[in-house]
């Protein structure tokens, strides 16, 4: 990293800001063609790993099955500084391997976590859930091969 004072330290901390935030952003490659991709997403400490959803077919899909491999990242904006030429922010930046949750029961539990996270109301909307609606959609799952951080905070929040 060019600026050590801006790198964030410590595991935890890169965690916490993944977790903090209902958007990543996706950058994956097919043929060395870049494309990118933001979606909504449940982040599991346990794995570490995301889950994000999206529909079977389409070009997100062809792209991660020609390749799996992901550069990820989240960002937390935290606005301009006051007077100055400056911005505030933290990000946490990752490399990830696609996996693609076949198993039903695997599936169902991943998009729950999600529902519970994003829905304002998530019972209705886990009560629609039908297996010809989990049949329709893909869950994809980021396995994190390694991580990095960066903030610029005037004032340590």
């Amino acid at each position: 990293m060019r600026r050590p004072e801006k790198h964030i330290k410590g595991r935890k901390r890169l965690l916490e800001l993944l977790d903090s935030k209902d958007h990543v952003t996706i950058a994956m490659c097919k043929a060395n063609i870049p494309y990118l991709v933001t979606v909504n997403h449940y982040f599991d400490k346990k794995g570490p790993c995301i889950y994000f959803h999206c529909g079977s077919k389409g070009k997100k899909m062809d792209y991660l099955h020609a390749n799996p491999v992901v550069w990820g990242q989240v960002m937390d904006d935290l606005g301009p500084v006051d007077g100055e030429c400056d911005q505030e922010y933290r990000t946490v930046m990752f490399r990830g391997k696609v996996r693609f949750v076949e198993r039903m029961q695997e599936k169902k539990h991943a998009l729950e976590l999600m529902i519970n996270r994003l829905a304002s109301r998530p019972a209705p909307v886990k009560n629609s859930l039908t297996d010809a609606s989990l049949q329709r959609i893909a869950i994809c799952r980021i396995d994190l091969l390694e991580m990095t951080g960066k903030e610029s905070l005037k004032k340590k929040k």
